[in-house]
């Protein structure tokens, strides 16, 4: 005799394990862990910081550090994407201060300069760039940051443009905006390289780029 069974429920898709959400979360848990260990590191021993430091101040192996971030490439954009999040989220905060469009652009430049004053060595490990990455790459994480600084600055011009009237306010804006964040990079870079008592503050760079920008912004016509 034949005994005919159930059939096979077919799989749901879409659904997920339990374990996999468990073990997904743990894995971006120990990811974040590992990015603050690497800063630290940084920090310490500064931007040409090697991976045997990392693993030291994280507690734990290479093998772990790659397993959980793929190669020296995968912790550097790791730690360039915690260093964005930061950078992104301290600009848009300064970028709603005030109405004046100057002071606005200012203290995004203050805030940008205060993480360089703050914080130099993760500053150099991103900007240094200690992999094989070049700026007219694509994909390279610090074009990318700086083109999203870039939106942001020509986003504030741009409004303030068009409310002034301004015939060519959709082609300046992102022009101005991408200038604003190469000055402020080359101000960034070269104070860097001053010995620390010539070294100007970042409030005096603030000052400085705004008095290259308001007469630019306050004379809006051609």
């Amino acid at each position: 005799m034949t005994t005919v069974g159930r059939p096979r429920r077919a799989p749901v898709r879409g659904v997920r394990d339990g374990r996999d959400v468990r073990w997904e979360a743990h894995r971006t848990e120990r990811r974040r862990q590992l990015v603050e260990a690497a800063l630290r590191a940084v920090r310490a021993h500064g931007a040409g910081v090697g991976m045997d430091e990392i693993a030291t101040e994280a507690g734990t192996s290479k093998t772990v550090l790659y397993r959980h971030l793929g190669d020296r490439a995968g912790l550097y954009r790791a730690v360039v994407e915690a260093v964005d999040g930061r950078i992104l989220a301290d600009l848009a905060q300064a970028r709603a201060t005030g109405d004046d469009v100057v002071e606005r652009i200012a203290a995004m430049v203050r805030s940008y300069l205060r993480l360089v004053e703050q914080d130099p060595e993760i500053y150099r490990f991103v900007m240094t760039r200690p992999l094989e990455t070049t700026e007219v790459d694509p994909a390279d994480p610090v074009h990318q940051l700086t083109d999203r600084i870039a939106e942001q600055l020509g986003a504030i011009l741009r409004e303030h443009l068009e409310t002034v009237g301004h015939p060519d306010a959709a082609t300046l804006a992102p022009l101005w905006g991408h200038m604003v964040v190469g000055m402020v990079r080359s101000a960034s870079e070269h104070r860097l390289t001053r010995p620390v008592e010539d070294a100007q503050d970042a409030e005096t760079l603030a000052r400085a780029v705004v008095a290259l920008l308001r007469p630019a912004l306050t004379d809006t016509h051609p």
